[in-house]
């Protein structure tokens, strides 16, 4: 038998933040340039009412490598982009494009062949 909610009631839950098709296309376009490379093997997504989280991993056992997270400032709205790793704070801006860039800056694995 379904669940009877009081419209009022329905109205005042707060909306849940989570990543636009734009934004998960990037995400996993980075993601997807990294696992070719054999750096990353898995990832989580946490969507919730005070921010949404992108998570990559080395390993699935592992704590993850970094979590880029999307929330939204009270008053105006505006969306903030962070990137954190193990050590703490590496980007803070408005713009997920910005953010990813600066991963893209990081040293990454390296292989030697032959």
């Amino acid at each position: 038998m379904g669940k009877v909610v009081r419209l009022a009631e329905h109205r005042r839950r707060k909306t849940r933040i989570a990543f636009t098709r734009s934004e998960l296309n990037q995400l996993f376009s980075l993601y997807s340039r990294h696992v070719i490379r054999g750096e990353w093997r898995d990832y989580a997504i946490d969507h919730g009412e005070r921010l949404a989280a992108f998570s990559v991993y080395r390993r699935s056992i592992d704590l993850p490598l970094f979590t880029i997270t999307k929330t939204k400032l009270p008053g105006n709205g505006a969306e903030r982009f962070r990137i954190e790793s193990r050590r703490g704070r590496l980007y803070e801006g408005g713009s997920i494009a910005d953010a990813l860039a600066q991963i893209n800056k990081l040293p990454h694995l390296v292989t030697q062949t032959g």
